[in-house]
């Protein structure tokens, strides 16, 4: 978000001598980023680099001037056309336009106020204003329907100011004819970034503090007097406020009798400066406000509360802040129907809502043409709530923007008076004395207390505290030098007031008495935080204004803190390695997500369980799409295969990350660490040499987990059939057991759960579920290591019949029992099922190696062991030798 700041604008308020981009460049490293800089009929510098974007028109002094019509007449061959007696301070032109403004001055003779024009002579360059976009052209002589045109009355959009073309300009009658158009109303404007923590920014006068802080002159600080000849506002309005923690100060204040009418131009020209469109009188006041000193405002038609007030039989409004009943609706003024949420806190009186709070009015209540006493709102409002409100309705507005980072209470009865100031000076009408003001939660102004030696020690620079003082009473924050407690002080007073520094001897550091200076923030600013984060905020604001690049380079002079060791994390990491090392690729995915996403990992008939499960829910979530903290990895590495597989043949990742499970009796998470692989496509993509081709399957996600087991020396991993993990088909599905403990499941993904997600691959998806915990546990700081044995080994192949429903884990698990140490390894290489071995059985082949490191087997010592594996097979399995 940025904010739009004219040059003249800010000259209202401090003294600019500065060269426009040198302006630019300091506001930049004070923390105001320049992103542009838009001249507006002022010529663009020359001559140098420059190091901001620059646009915008020039207008020379001798093609675009002040000029006066001193008479309107009708042009011979086309109605919608009038010529123009037109005086542009060196002598009389007959200028053709097309202006429908003019039309009803046309025939009326000598004009007795001249009009006051921006006029374009003949060879200027300006933009199109029938064109779409900004097209530049060039005034040319011409005839058009027989009349002789070679100059041009001007729109704002011709002119480059904005995109308003449907009309020309009118300055006020006491414009001076003949002046240079750039003299008059040229300007630059600022276009500044605003960072979340910057909202003092989104204002003229925020940009003119920092300004005059930056360049040591004074700031001139908005009255906020107004002229209050009516009636006692007192006992014409009431207000009521719900709940203080959200809308902690709420005022009123009235003004009768105005006009709604058009504002005076240099108004008009700010407001479109700025971006924003000018409406009325009235309405421009508040979004003038707004714009000049940071706080919104919302003007209501006084005599529409006062009707429905009578309605619901009162004869005095009650305005009350409250948040929203269930199915209550509102119709704002984008004249959009909005069911509220019981969270949205509203502006309403005893009939109903009239405004969605710090975001929006209502459409019933706005100012009308045939608006004739103003209610004026400035309040204050939780950010936080606001937040939630605009992204609820997707409803962002230049109010929403400032109140949802925070506007401090004290900016209300300012931001009132300043804007009945401005309407009855545009709009006339008549000011009620005082203002209904309700404050039931003051807010506290943090106070910081900072030392020289803690400027020394945080930024690195060496200021005296007197130096110290002088830098944040630019911004207005208020400062008490003592010496160590001592008593001795001096006070700094409002900005308006001049401070008197303590003497000499208490501005230099003691050993004994070190200085102390004692800082209250001022009361325009919420983003001052308390204690040490305070103590941080003030020292960014020292290093701001004395400029961060003056600060020198220098070492840490602090001793290091003592580093532990993070065993946990650190073999974190060795399995992160050990994956990529086997070909899988690591993906970052998002903690957040929504119960909907997550439901997409279960079958239909099981959704329900995700969508009612105990998630813990984000108080302000910053989209639609993230609403929640997740309850499943697997849901979120899902979403990037998702997303991938229509652009990649072949998917081999994983992530490592927490899921946020409910404790019993907790208010905080049990966040556990998660690990998900998934596995899609063929083995190895095709290339120039004969490849497998064929799909992923298990069992090469088995075998993954069996090589990352090993890598790890953690010991084997156990697989046992299970049919009770969502997610996985139920016949392609393992526990994965460490021990005597579950690691998680791997399987293939359930068929009905693979129509919840779009365009997934043909081939199946392999999926893994894991406690990286269990893992992280078992993984030994130290293991045994054996030499390479000596004595050469023994192979050979036993083929088993066993039942059916046996699993081939079981049996080479008895096998290497049975066998003992000489047993080295024991490999699966064929399964075999047939009527001639009986039905309900299956045959596995293992090959099976003997080695003994000490000695050299014998055929007799081969076949004891031998022996002793059939035999404990037959007992423990029911297994038989195939012959």
């Amino acid at each position: 978000t940025t904010m739009k700041a004219p040059l003249s604008w800010l000259k209202d308020f401090v003294d600019i001598t500065l060269p426009v981009e040198e302006l630019a460049h300091r506001l930049t490293i004070a923390g105001l980023e320049v992103e542009e800089i838009r001249y507006v009929g002022l010529p663009k510098p020359e001559g140098r680099q420059q190091r901001f974007k620059i646009t915008g028109l020039e207008w020379p002094a001798d093609k675009f001037v002040v000029a006066a019509i001193h008479e309107v007449m009708p042009h011979p061959n086309a109605d919608r056309l009038v010529l123009c007696k037109l005086d542009d301070g060196q002598r009389e032109h007959i200028v053709l336009t097309g202006a429908p403004s003019l039309q009803a001055y046309k025939n009326k003779g000598p004009l007795e106020t001249p009009l006051k024009v921006a006029y374009a002579k003949e060879g200027a360059r300006l933009y199109d204003g029938h064109k779409p976009g900004w097209v530049l052209t060039t005034l040319k002589r011409s005839k058009i329907r027989g009349v002789v045109s070679y100059s041009m009355v001007c729109s704002e959009k011709e002119l480059g100011i904005s995109e308003e073309a449907e009309d020309i300009i009118y300055f006020d009658p006491d414009a001076p004819t003949g002046t240079p158009l750039a003299e008059y109303i040229g300007d630059a404007v600022f276009d500044i970034a605003i960072t979340p923590n910057f909202v003092r920014g989104a204002s003229i006068l925020g940009v003119a503090r920092e300004i005059a802080a930056l360049t040591d002159v004074p700031l001139r600080q908005p009255s906020y007097e107004v002229e209050a000849e009516g009636a006692p506002i007192e006992g014409r309005v009431r207000v009521q406020i719900t709940e203080p923690e959200v809308n902690p100060r709420f005022a009123l204040g009235l003004i009768e009798n105005v006009e709604i009418r058009p504002s005076p131009y240099e108004v008009q020209r700010r407001l479109r400066l700025a971006g924003m469109r000018p409406i009325n009188a009235i309405v421009d006041a508040t979004n003038y406000v707004m714009l000049e000193i940071g706080e919104p405002l919302h003007a209501f038609d006084y005599d529409v509360l006062l009707e429905r007030a009578r309605k619901a039989g009162q004869d005095t409004p009650t305005i009350i802040t409250r948040r929203a009943r269930p199915g209550e609706k509102l119709v704002t003024l984008d004249n959009v129907e909005r069911t509220l949420d019981d969270f949205t806190v509203l502006v309403c009186d005893q009939s109903g809502p009239l405004a969605l709070a710090g975001v929006m009015g209502g459409l019933e209540s706005e100012v009308t043409e045939n608006t004739r006493n103003v209610l004026l709102e400035g309040a204050a409002w939780n950010m936080i709530n606001t937040r939630r409100t605009v992204m609820a309705h997707n409803l962002p507005s230049e109010a929403a923007y400032r109140f949802s980072r925070g506007v401090h209470p004290a900016m209300a009865p300012r931001g009132i008076a300043r804007g009945l100031r401005f309407m009855r000076a545009w709009g006339g009408g008549t000011v009620a004395r005082g203002l209904v003001d309700e404050y039931p939660a003051p807010v506290e102004d943090p106070v910081i207390e900072i030392t020289p030696a803690d400027v020394r020690r945080w930024l690195g620079i060496d200021l005296s505290a007197q130096q110290i003082a002088e830098i944040l009473e630019k911004l207005e924050f208020k400062c008490e030098v003592g010496n160590g407690g001592l008593g001795n002080k001096v006070t700094g007073e409002s900005p308006t007031h001049p401070v008197t520094h303590s003497p000499s001897y208490l501005l230099t550091h003691s050993p004994t008495h070190p200085v102390t200076l004692r800082v209250t923030v001022p009361d325009h600013r919420l983003d001052i935080g308390t204690g040490v984060v305070g103590k941080a905020d003030v020292m960014e604001e020292i290093a701001r204004i004395y400029g961060y690049d003056r600060i020198p380079e220098t070492l840490l002079a602090d001793e290091l803190p003592p580093v532990w060791r993070d065993a946990g994390r650190e073999r974190e990491e060795t399995i992160r390695d050990l994956l990529v090392d086997l070909g899988l690729q690591e993906v970052i995915t998002h903690r957040m997500t929504t119960p909907e996403r997550e439901a997409r990992l279960t079958p239909p008939e099981r959704a329900a369980e995700t969508l009612n499960a105990p998630y813990f829910r984000l108080a302000n979530p910053i989209s639609a799409e993230y609403t929640v903290m997740r309850r499943s990895l697997l849901a979120s590495l899902m979403e990037v295969v998702e997303r991938n597989a229509r652009v990649r043949e072949r998917l081999a990742l994983f992530a490592i990350g927490p899921v946020f499970l409910r404790r019993e009796g907790q208010d905080l998470p049990e966040e556990q660490i998660r690990l998900t692989v998934a596995l899609s496509g063929p083995r190895a993509l095709p290339a120039w040499r004969a490849a497998d081709t064929s799909p992923m399957d298990f069992y090469d996600l088995k075998g993954l987990l069996d090589a990352l087991a090993g890598a790890l020396h953690i010991g084997e991993l156990r697989y046992e059939p299970a049919a009770d993990a969502p997610a996985f088909h139920p016949g392609k599905c393992a526990r994965v057991w460490l021990g005597d403990r579950p690691v998680g499941y791997i399987g293939e993904m359930h068929p009905v759960v693979r129509e919840n997600f779009d365009e997934l691959p043909d081939a199946p998806i392999l999926l893994a579920d894991l406690e990286i915990g269990v893992l992280i546990e078992a993984m030994p700081r130290l293991f045994d290591v054996e030499p390479v044995p000596s004595y050469p080994p023994v192979l050979e192949d036993l083929a088993f019949i066993v039942d059916e429903e046996t699993p081939a884990g079981d049996v080479e698990a008895a096998i290497r029992k049975a066998g003992g140490g000489l047993v080295r390894a024991v490999r699966l290489f064929d399964v075999y099922r047939s009527g001639q071995i009986g039905e309900g059985k299956k045959s596995l082949a293992y090959s099976i190696t003997y080695q003994d490191p000490q000695r050299t087997l014998t055929d007799k010592k081969v076949a004891k062991v031998r022996r002793k594996i059939i035999r404990y097979l037959e007992k423990n399995l029911n297994a038989r030798l195939r012959s």
